[in-house]
């Protein structure tokens, strides 16, 4: 894009946004459904364990996006793209299958993570109807990341609204007409919001699909299946990491302190927080499409990050530090008051985690531009150490509660990740430079 400004960054961003913020809806209203069900402390844990195993599975290919946006630029990078996609959609949908296998389910919801069979047994069943989230998440991704990189980003908003629409109208039938637990409601919304925003999104990339098949790109370079991998695998790496941590969290809050109450209250907290981070997650493949070939846009996209840095960190700051934080999570998220004191104090915590975002989304987006995306899966590495690390420290040694051990985990994580990566990232605006 030439001659860039702030006018444009926010007009090609913007419906990336509310693409994010239209998905940041679906845990707070899911989660305020189930609150309002028979058994809502068990439900809502159940459902919380559910989307960490679902995130483990969607992690492999939730990064294709970024990988569309940067490599599909003729008819056959789009055609080996395409096809290595669907095959790693097969491969995650039959090890989720598999996972599904009731002893091996029972191993690791059980005896591995520790859950009380009737949170397991509320898991396993929620579960069963995310199995078509994961390959519908990678389906809809590739196509975003070449609507995207054809300056089509309203397009992905459109989906978006088709997919909140789903979900939201799947979710409100169950819970009026259905005698389902609360559990079932939130992942039958979930995998019918991404089916039907997945289908959308390819009738959408129909013409710049025909367009590719009729080569009417100019071949830029030949991409084969191992340059493919070789880029991406650190990619996924990252994403498998960052996500499977999830799991890990749920284990050490399972033996913490007031177990069930931070199994309950962390995926309403991360919900809240979510909205905000969203800012930055929507920011990453906005800097891989206009970041032009030497940096030159580089002040710019750097400068309006730290206007939405800001932004962000004054209105969550008004939302979690003071008597708002109370009226979310009572009123709007539909928690008892029981459950609202153990929410407020993680909410707190996890105030500076959607700035962090920002930072991590401009250093990787700058990374994947360079093609050297190792960095960022040793990142993601370090981040997942932090957390574990963090999170036995506040557990066994001081004997936290376990939502607010997890919440200080996240944030110590990321400070690591970030600090890590600063080095790669400034060689990487310098070598482009």
């Amino acid at each position: 894009m030439q001659n860039l400004t702030n006018k444009k960054i926010f007009k090609f961003w913007l419906p990336l946004l509310a693409t994010w913020l239209m998905m940041s809806i679906e845990g707070p209203y899911l989660a305020a459904l189930i609150a309002r069900m028979i058994e809502p402390k068990f439900n809502l844990a159940a459902y919380g364990v559910a989307y960490s195993f679902g995130l483990i599975a969607e992690a492999p290919i939730i990064m294709i996006m970024s990988a569309a946006t940067a490599l599909v630029k003729d008819r056959d990078s789009f055609i080996k793209l395409k096809n290595f996609t669907y095959a790693a959609n097969v491969i995650i949908t039959l090890i989720l299958a598999f996972c599904l296998i009731p002893p091996v389910f029972n191993f690791i919801s059980m005896t591995v993570i520790g859950l009380p069979k009737n949170i397991a047994d509320l898991t396993f069943n929620a579960m069963f109807f995310l199995l078509p989230w994961p390959a519908a998440i990678g389906y809809r991704r590739l196509y975003h990341g070449i609507l995207i990189k054809n300056g089509l980003t309203r397009r992905v908003a459109y989906g978006t609204v088709i997919r909140l629409a789903s979900m939201s109208l799947t979710a409100l039938l169950m819970y009026l007409y259905l005698d389902v637990p609360g559990v079932i409601v939130g992942a039958c919304g979930l995998s019918a919001g991404v089916i039907f925003e997945a289908i959308a999104t390819k009738l959408m990339c129909l013409g710049i699909v025909k367009k590719y098949l009729a080569d009417e790109f100019e071949e830029v370079e030949k991409l084969n299946y191992r340059g493919i991998f070789r880029f991406y695998y650190p990619l996924a790496m990252t994403s498998i990491l960052s996500l499977g941590v999830h799991p890990m969290v749920t284990f050490f809050m399972g033996q913490s302190r007031f177990p069930i109450e931070s199994l309950a209250v962390l995926p309403v907290v991360n919900s809240l927080i979510f909205i905000f981070r969203a800012v930055g997650l929507s920011y990453q493949e906005v800097i891989i499409a206009l970041m032009d070939d030497k940096n030159k846009n580089y002040k710019l996209l750097k400068n309006f990050a730290v206007y939405m840095s800001v932004g962000v960190m004054v209105i969550l700051g008004l939302i979690t530090f003071s008597p708002l934080s109370t009226f979310w999570f009572r009123d709007i998220s539909g928690l008892s008051l029981e459950l609202t004191q153990f929410a407020i104090t993680p909410s707190q915590i996890l105030f500076i985690l959607p700035v962090l975002t920002i930072l991590i989304s401009f250093q990787r987006a700058m990374l994947v531009n360079s093609r050297k995306t190792k960095p960022i899966t040793m990142a993601s590495i370090l981040e997942v150490c932090g957390i574990l690390l963090t999170l036995f420290i506040l557990t066994n040694v001081f004997d936290f509660v376990g939502a607010v051990a997890a919440a200080a985990a996240y944030v110590a994580g990321r400070i690591l990740s970030n600090t890590y990566l600063m080095k790669p990232f400034i060689n990487a605006i310098g070598k482009e430079k």
